[in-house]
């Protein structure tokens, strides 16, 4: 009896380290057009992979007030891409609708340039 459940074990645990997901760094540069609003006070990025989460925005660079803000991150992920929402002055986009999806690229860095509200 306790052969077999030795022999389980192992082949139990082989099975579980095969599902693990191999993970990659993924850097992104995010740029956010905001050029048809008008003082802006902040903006940031909410999504659903570390560093970024549902519950509070990471803010974003200025380099052109009112207009361009950028924000550049890497994720340590398994995944092809990541889900996110812009806010400015803590007015969330699309809400009630589906996220932007970005996917990743397969070079070193993902350029993902974007307008506040416009797909």
């Amino acid at each position: 009896m306790k052969t077999k459940t030795i022999v389980l074990v192992l082949i139990l645990s082989l099975f579980l380290t095969n599902c693990v997901q191999k993970t990659v760094k993924r850097t992104v540069v995010f740029r956010l057009n905001t050029a048809n609003m008008a003082e802006i006070k902040k903006v940031g990025i909410k999504g659903k992979d570390k560093p970024f989460n549902w519950d509070y925005a990471t803010e974003m660079k200025t380099i052109q007030k009112d207009s361009l803000y950028e924000l550049m991150t890497t994720f340590d992920t398994g995944y092809n891409y990541t889900e996110i929402k812009f806010m400015v002055n803590d007015s969330l986009e699309f809400e009630n609708e589906d996220n932007r999806r970005v996917d990743f690229t397969a070079s070193d860095t993902t350029f993902y340039n974007a307008t506040f509200k416009k797909r």
